[in-house]
């Protein structure tokens, strides 16, 4: 098998005798002489907006290897390689008791997927509910209902992620291939394969419920188990040592091996922590708001006159201001909501949520502007508090719904009253406002110097009747849980992992965070094969 780079195929001829025909061009071969290929990367290039290609990496099948390499000297044309995760246990000591996982987000369940999969028979508490019962919850809620603190947005079977874009992109270099890993088992849990390939991958919230529910039945059926509406309460220490754990503030479960997958949102979890002694500290982030436009029109200034040919767009967008302060968009959710992301009664967050069409009128994406402890202290709860601050100042302005405002209103300091042609699409109700009064000032202004720049970029980006709404406040985590080289905490048999403990920044990070928590404590403890 021959693997060949950088097949350029215009977008009107992107069928697959075009690519077939590009890939012999290249490869200075008949097309007949290719017997299969297999598509192993997908990109699009739109930088010009007259002439749009697609561009693919293919594995090709063909008898005329070895004249191939002959001919051909260039890193475009390589032999096949295996794309493969492998990792082999190499732990001699006895495991007292099962690991138990804290937290069922893609850190959490790829940590036990892979200490099931190798016979731990992991224990997986989660506070919140099952993702069946938890899409009740959040839907009783977001029509008027009452917040469940335990179990909404944030907290529950799958994750934050659930209920999200399903955004699976990241820059992590993945010369292990645990990326692969991540991905072969998405696809083997009912998401698409397309995954596996495009530069951009994404599975939707929809489809994400249903993989989330087919890797928990996985992993049952690899001897783990999960215990929902289970939060984790206490930890008992012993010299040192972690020796069990307490639950629900009344059950003691003996453990001595402990993945903490918390998420970016346990705030009391955060605290219990820091009152035990767990070694922690205050972590950069950002904090603004959503900015909804219709998705038409971020098609037509992406794409040009390809824009109905073409997959809804997404953008990512940079900046920084003459006062040195980073805005950047993140979390784009190309036909998607704004969403009520609250988690604890009194605050409100938002967050950005699509389903795998991605076939919703408007697109939406969190503008944000960079914090860090200058703003808010250096003690290792700060950061926290100070997003509860933003969070306490939406709820009340909002009147515990979202609090939505103009753009050109935004400028101008002024309740927004009437709206225009943008036509809000959120899931929870919304109240006028004027998000100056959440905001701190340096994001505010931030936020103002930031976005008529992004208008030169995408065009109608800063049109007068944008809609903003605040506050997005849980882009990461506002606290990094410290480990050392083998992801081992300050207390022994503690391993901070993921989103939540500061080590990963979105779902593929973090599923690939889990499965490196895996490897090192298979390093130490034998499984039960």
């Amino acid at each position: 098998m021959i693997r060949v780079r950088q097949i350029k195929v215009k977008l009107e001829e992107n069928t697959n005798e075009h690519i077939l025909k590009e890939a012999s061009r290249k490869l200075k071969i008949s097309p007949s002489d290719i017997l299969s290929f297999e598509i192993k990367k997908q990109s699009l290039d739109a930088r010009k907006k007259d002439s749009i290609f697609y561009i693919y990496e293919l594995e090709v099948k063909t008898n005329k290897e070895k004249e191939i390499l002959r001919k051909n000297h260039s890193s475009d044309i390589v032999l096949s390689f295996k794309e493969e995760y492998q990792y082999q246990v190499t732990g001699t000591k006895k495991l007292l008791g099962r690991p138990i996982v804290v937290g069922s987000g893609p850190a959490g369940l790829f940590a036990a997927y892979l200490l099931a999969e190798h016979h731990y028979h992991p224990l997986i508490i989660e506070r919140g509910e099952d993702v069946d019962s938890r899409i009740q919850t959040v839907e009783e809620f977001w029509n008027g209902g009452t917040l469940n603190p335990e179990s909404n947005i944030q907290f529950g079977e799958g994750g934050a992620g659930t209920f999200s874009d399903g955004k699976l992109n990241t820059l992590v270099k993945d010369v292990s291939f645990r990326g692969k890993k991540v991905f072969k088992t998405f696809v083997s849990c009912g998401a698409p394969k397309e995954i596996m390939y495009l530069q951009k991958p994404h599975i939707g919230t929809d489809i994400l419920r249903t993989v989330v529910k087919n890797m928990r039945e996985k992993i049952i059926e690899m001897g783990g188990e999960f215990r929902y509406q289970t939060k984790l309460t206490n930890l008992l220490i012993q010299d040192g040592k972690l020796s069990g754990i307490e639950v629900n503030h009344q059950e003691q479960i003996p453990c001595e091996c402990l993945v903490l997958a918390i998420g970016h949102s346990a705030r009391d979890t955060f605290q219990m922590l820091y009152e035990k002694g767990i070694q922690m500290e205050a972590k950069p982030f950002a904090v603004g708001v959503r900015i909804m436009h219709p998705q038409k029109m971020i098609n037509e200034s992406q794409y040009g006159k390809y824009a109905e040919l073409l997959p809804p767009a997404s953008y990512k967008l940079t900046y920084t201001t003459k006062k040195g302060r980073g805005v950047y968009s993140f979390c784009m959710c190309p036909g998607g909501y704004v969403v009520n992301a609250s988690s604890e009664e009194g605050y409100l967050a938002i967050n950005g949520m699509s389903n795998y069409a991605r076939d919703g009128e408007n697109a939406n994406s969190a503008l944000v502007v960079t914090v860090g402890p200058k703003d808010f202290g250096v003690s290792p709860l700060s950061g926290m508090f100070y997003q509860r601050k933003l969070e306490d100042a939406a709820y009340r302005l909002g009147k515990g719904k979202i609090p939505i405002q103009l753009f050109k209103d935004f400028n101008q300091d002024i309740k927004t009253k009437l709206l225009g042609e943008v036509k809000p699409t959120f899931q929870g109700e919304y109240e006028f406002s004027n998000l100056n009064d959440i905001l701190p000032v340096e994001v505010s202004d931030a936020l103002k110097e930031a976005i008529p720049v992004f208008g030169t970029k995408i065009q109608g980006y800063d049109r007068w009747d944008t809609i903003l709404s605040g506050v997005e406040s849980r882009t990461s985590s506002p606290v990094r849980i410290v480990r050392n080289e083998q992801f081992l905490s300050n207390i022994f048999g503690i391993y901070p992992c993921g989103e939540g403990a500061g080590y990963a920044g979105g779902i593929t990070t973090a599923a690939i965070d889990g499965i490196k928590v895996f490897e090192e404590i298979a390093k130490i403890y034998q499984s039960e094969e």
